[in-house]
């Protein structure tokens, strides 16, 4: 969609993303690789008292449902940033759902503009687990003169 199809308060409903806990570890094993998120006897000691899954991959897991929806198609023109808030841990069989929302719009230039868009991220109980705020650049309607 073009930056002009979009609004402000535009909102998607994303599918839900079981983590598993053998992904939870192959992630953490290569890219995380603390006790917390690798080894279940340290974990058990913890406040947490079992493994938590790293931040990241439960991230990713939702991000993957959200790339599924192809909100901007073949007028994405690239991300900017992106900012990643973690509320409460993530276990393994835990089952995140997201709600994408356009939460500002801005002209840029005559070729695009930018779009923030925040996830939130629940877990089967409903709890808000992390919420993500992305800034991507959207191709606009122009022609040139």
């Amino acid at each position: 969609m073009f930056f002009e199809e979009l609004q402000k308060g535009m909102t998607i409903t994303l599918e839900p993303a079981r983590i598993e806990k053998e992904e939870m570890i192959a992630f953490a094993e290569r890219y995380d690789n603390v006790p917390l998120h690798t080894d279940e006897e340290y974990a058990r000691t913890t406040h947490f008292g079992q493994l938590i899954a790293p931040g990241v991959m439960s991230f990713m897991s939702v991000w993957a449902k959200y790339l599924e929806k192809d909100l901007f198609g073949t007028e994405l023109i690239a991300g900017l940033s992106t900012k990643i808030e973690w509320f409460m841990p993530v276990f393994a069989d835990d089952e995140l759902t997201g709600t994408a929302v356009i939460t500002n719009m801005t002209e840029r230039n005559a070729k695009n503009g930018l779009v923030e868009l925040t996830i939130d991220i629940v877990n089967q109980n409903g709890q808000l687990v992390m919420r993500d705020t992305t800034e991507t650049v959207v191709k606009r309607k122009w022609k040139e003169q």
